[in-house]
């Protein structure tokens, strides 16, 4: 009838527009289209949809997983986002070790791995994927010592070689977990926010082996003056510092921040205890410096306009 009445249809579209408008899909409706025509079924079955997939919105099983591996997920996969069941009331395991070793030989293009409520604690480090280079873990419990190499007949003879790594109100992530990463993998990027089990002590461990991180996010941590010592002292790399809800920051603890001469963007978002004066030192010894972020603050409308007035070269979000 669409025809007959000079209107296209989705038969007369190429490949190429049909491929856009089934990226636009959820995956749920997307793998629903394969069962339109042999055509569509060959279309979602291209490369170019399955290169960033997001499980997130759905909760998945193990037998989900297995079937999506073995049918959909090759070696043109960059990226899995998968939520488990731990915050659910329907708790039950969806990654094992197995799975995740064929995932592995599956995708071997396979870079991102995001895990968001998932229960990791009967799950070796070691059998992650070994062509991984960022990890994000979302509200996740991990056991104690994960991300230490294991030396048994079991483990994986290459560990990740991590570049990025965003730990996301994990409560169980604490300062061991921390120096194990960091000493096994020369990180790029590092979020930490919400992990209360990081302490001083631990970032002073750490410190040594994240000479070339570039990226450091530190966000509602319990972290004081002395982190600053070490950040500036060792992390001279960096490009861009997030050290934000951090009440305990004081000016002596910014200065320290002064030897990081490619800082680029910093962000001191609700650190209250932070004066003008000082943000104002620490500013113009950055020369890279280009991005400001003091939102949370309260600074008067004089305050402001000299921090504005004394960096010029820097955008500058006010409180």
């Amino acid at each position: 009838m669409a025809a007959a009445l000079g209107r296209p249809s989705l038969d007369a579209l190429p490949d190429s527009l049909l491929l856009e408008i089934l990226s636009q899909l959820p995956l749920r409706e997307r793998l629903r289209g394969a069962r339109v025509c042999r055509r569509w079924r060959r279309l979602v079955q291209d490369k170019v949809l399955w290169r960033h997939v997001d499980l997130t919105p759905y909760e998945i099983s193990s037998r989900i997983l297995w079937h999506l591996l073995r049918h959909h997920l090759r070696n043109n996969v960059r990226t899995l986002k998968v939520r488990g069941t731990l915050c659910s009331s329907r708790k039950q395991e969806f990654l094992s070790p197995a799975l995740l070793q064929a995932l592995g030989k599956q995708c071997p293009g396979l870079q991102r791995l995001c895990l968001v409520c998932a229960d990791l604690r009967r799950l070796p480090y070691d059998f992650m994927p070994s062509s991984l280079m960022t990890l994000e873990l979302s509200r996740c419990e991990i056991p104690g010592m994960w991300f230490r190499r294991a030396t048994g007949p079991d483990s994986t003879s290459a560990p990740p070689q991590l570049k990025h790594l965003f730990i996301y109100e994990v409560p169980s992530f604490s300062d061991w977990h921390l120096l194990d990463v960091s000493s096994q993998t020369r990180l790029q990027t590092l979020t930490l926010c919400g992990t209360y089990r990081v302490t001083d002590a631990g970032l002073q461990r750490a410190a040594p082996h994240l000479e070339a991180l570039e990226h450091l996010t530190l966000r509602q941590c319990i972290l004081t003056d002395f982190a600053t010592h070490f950040i500036g002292r060792y992390m001279k790399q960096l490009r861009t510092l997030e050290f934000s809800d951090a009440p305990s920051l004081t000016d002596a603890g910014l200065a320290c921040l002064v030897p990081l001469k490619y800082l680029e963007t910093l962000c001191l978002a609700s650190c209250a205890k932070l004066s003008c004066d000082a943000i104002v030192t620490v500013g113009q010894a950055l020369p890279q410096l280009r991005n400001l972020n003091l939102s949370g603050i309260s600074f008067d409308d004089q305050a402001i306009r000299k921090i504005q007035a004394s960096l010029p070269n820097c955008c500058f979000s006010p409180p």
